[in-house]
């Protein structure tokens, strides 16, 4: 097999990095039918409210955070994981020691497959 299919969460070194906002920043990992977003918030960082086509899934493999989705907050802990429908606005605030997300949205974020700043087209971000 010619393609990586190996990596690990802390290796700053691996996907394709994106520097979302200030305090927000994403590794991504493209597959052909999900995309994977590896996210770091440093403390007191915010995602702001936006929302996008895709399906999102996160889980909080570090520190805490408070979830928005739409009208409900949701104070995250490490282990907790969570669903966003597509279309429907979602943020996150990062606790006093930062947080780290995984995030798999499908179908995939194409726009997101290229390195840089930003939230992709459109302007929106993810987490």
């Amino acid at each position: 097999m010619d393609k990586k299919w190996h990596f690990n969460v802390h290796d700053k070194d691996d996907g394709i990095l994106r520097h979302l906002t200030d305090g927000v920043s994403a590794r991504i990992f493209g597959g052909e039918q999900m995309t994977v977003s590896i996210v770091e918030l440093d403390p007191g960082a915010s995602s702001p409210l936006h929302s996008h086509t895709q399906e999102q899934w996160g889980f909080m493999v570090e520190g805490d955070a408070v979830r928005i989705l739409g009208n409900e907050e949701v104070s995250m802990k490490k282990g907790d994981f969570w669903q966003t429908p597509g279309d429907v606005p979602h943020g996150m605030v990062a606790g006093p020691n930062g947080a780290i997300v995984i995030d798999v949205f499908a179908p995939p974020r194409r726009e997101y497959m290229e390195s840089g700043s930003g939230f992709g087209s459109g302007g929106e971000d993810d987490t």
